[in-house]
């Protein structure tokens, strides 16, 4: 299993940003290499993916809560299609959620989690990726983060 962990400068993306970006971590879920972005702060969980225009096809967002939570995402000033995947403390997928870009509509976990996957609309239904699964690699990437007791805002 790989799993490797970057605190990195400002890609271009950022450039002029007022929020640091975001940790990145490289992760396996089964046989797909992951580049992900870690949303670890309250700044961040409301940032998310906006303003971006393009995701590479096995990119996205994760988003670490310290303590399991219903918790509801949106699009506001997000011009792509994305889709998010709900996972508990257990690293299983309560659901999952299409979003359409743009829109305000809240997407609901249907129940207490702890993280929230953010793909390119579409990539969990490619990768035969369904609620009841598990993604047992993310339990690495929490260790490595020891986010033990973390307090909401702080990084590790």
């Amino acid at each position: 299993m790989a799993l490797v962990l970057a605190w990195t400068l400002a890609p271009a993306a950022w450039a002029g940003d007022l929020l640091d970006p975001p940790p990145q971590s490289e992760l396996t879920w089964g046989d797909r290499q992951l580049q992900l972005e870690l949303a670890l702060t309250p700044e961040w969980h409301a940032r998310g993916l906006m303003y971006r225009n393009t995701l590479a096809e096995h990119q996205g967002m994760l988003f670490i809560w310290p303590d399991a939570q219903r918790v509801a995402m949106w699009m506001k000033n997000t011009p792509i299609p994305l889709s998010v995947a709900f996972i508990d403390a257990e690293f299983r997928v309560v659901n999952i959620a299409d979003m359409q870009p743009q829109s305000l509509r809240s997407h609901v976990s249907r129940g207490p989690v702890r993280f929230a996957l953010e793909m390119n609309q579409g990539w969990f239904t490619a990768q035969g990726i369904q609620a009841g699964d598990t993604w047992p690699e993310l339990a690495e990437l929490i260790k490595a983060l020891d986010l033990t007791g973390m307090d909401v805002g702080q990084r590790p």
